[in-house]
């Protein structure tokens, strides 16, 4: 056990190997290298250094940066159970025999590159001259209070970062770039434009102590049915979520990825979270689109503030009401009820006209995590655990109007009981619970 420093100079004691991998290039050579085990081994893949000693210089390319940091295709698409560390090594020996990452230094330069090994030395054995020593638990940097880390680098996952930032509600927003190779596309443009309090990073330990984790995530495999896509989005989020509730222990999990009920439970299921903390994007946003075409279209801002999209995200999302105005009699509540769905049919028809692009996403996850982070208790239709309301007995995730604080949903709001309504939302935990039952987690 040694201590290593992160970046920002927060350390965290790590079990570690050191010794030679064997390479043939010409002749044959012992290369030293230094392997670093995170906690959240074997979801997340070790953290790899060459380990020079005087006499030998670092040969910088594609695999190998400066500092002597290792960097394979291995460890990017590294992936539990399939990726070892015997498998590491393996690929490792295959790279260095392609092109050899240390040479030899005549003694003048053997003088120079003690500079160098201080500052590996100041990395991998736990001396830094950075002001920052705060252990992974607490705060890494001074004042960020509130940190979002956003897992997937797609177009979803860059309209969210730039939908939050723009929101000015946290301090800190890790993308977590999961993609194969160098950063690309609108990564690579996020880079280039460098927003302020952004970062982006390939490794899980960025994503520490983040109060809010967003999953975009969707696998693009080459799967056959619905229920394969499923699945393999399944076996993605069973290398992402023990890695990420492992650093951020205390975090809320809200998720974006399709088909978003289940993806929240996979990840309830994964993380072992209370269900207060995992929630998904849900109905969020056909609500508020929902709320703004009664008031502003059709003109019936009485009937939007009680009105709310719950159930399933798509075709089988289904209006309700939260509270009914009162009447004088049963009379005036039949007319009162009739010329509510009415309005609501004219606007659920309004309604199917509008998609869900990526950015209108994003504006709907800033929306969310502000509530959160903000403590702001507001109510919003989320993907929440709905057993238990209107006699759903099975663990499934549907949109029900939530108030939401710092640790997720506080409270589900009741709902006007309408026995139709009921009937529509048992129905679609039935078929979720189905699928459900039919993954591998």
């Amino acid at each position: 056990m040694n201590t290593y420093t992160f970046k920002d100079g927060s350390q965290k004691d790590l079990l570690n190997f050191s010794g030679t991998v064997p390479v043939k290039y010409g002749n044959s050579y012992n290369i030293p290298i230094r392997l670093w085990i995170l906690d959240s081994h074997p979801f997340a893949p070790p953290i790899c250094f060459l380990k020079p000693t005087v006499n030998m210089g670092i040969s910088v390319g594609k695999h190998v940066d400066a500092h002597g940091r290792i960097y394979l295709p291995y460890l990017q698409n590294w992936s539990h159970p399939k990726s070892t560390v015997t498998g590491l090594i393996k690929e490792m020996i295959a790279k260095f025999e392609e092109e050899l990452p240390l040479y030899s230094l005549s003694p003048s330069d053997a003088a120079r590159q003690s500079e160098l090994l201080s500052y590996i030395a100041k990395i991998t054995e736990g001396e830094t001259d950075m002001k920052s020593k705060s252990k992974i638990g607490g705060c890494r940097n001074e004042g960020c209070f509130n940190k979002i880390t956003v897992v997937g680098a797609g177009d979803l996952g860059i309209a969210c970062v730039l939908a939050v930032a723009a929101k000015g509600a946290a301090d800190k927003v890790v993308l977590l770039d999961l993609s194969e190779g160098a950063a690309k596309g609108g990564t690579m443009d996020l880079e280039i434009f460098a927003l302020p309090n952004v970062e982006i990073s390939k490794d899980f330990s960025a994503s520490a102590d983040s109060k809010v984790v967003v999953l975009t995530v969707n696998s693009l495999g080459n799967a056959q049915t619905y229920l394969d896509v499923i699945q393999s989005n399944v076996d993605l989020f069973r290398g992402i979520i023990p890695a990420i509730s492992h650093y951020s222990q205390n975090t809320v999990l809200l998720v974006a990825s399709r088909p978003v009920e289940v993806m929240t439970f996979v990840s309830w299921k994964l993380s072992a979270f209370p269900k207060s903390r995992v929630i998904g994007v849900g109905a969020n946003l056909d609500t508020e689109r929902f709320q703004y075409i009664l008031t502003n279209l059709l003109k019936a801002q009485m009937l939007a503030k009680d009105a709310w999209i719950i159930g399933e995200q798509g075709e089988d999302k289904v209006p309700s009401w939260t509270s009914c105005n009162s009447v004088a009699n049963q009379t005036e509540a039949m007319a009162a009820c009739n010329s509510r769905e009415k309005v609501a049919n004219r606007a659920m028809e309004v309604l199917k006209g509008k998609g869900q692009r990526s950015w209108s996403i994003g504006l709907s996850v800033a929306d969310l995590t502000e509530s959160i982070l903000k403590d702001k208790r507001k109510v919003h239709s989320v993907s929440t655990l709905a057993k238990g309301c209107c006699n759903i007995n099975s663990e499934v995730f549907l949109s029900l109007p939530c108030i939401l604080g710092t640790n997720g949903v506080i409270e589900i709001v009741k709902l006007e009981e309408d026995p139709l309504v009921q009937e529509k939302l048992q129905s679609s935990a039935g078929s979720i619970h189905d699928l459900q039952q039919q993954l591998k987690l």
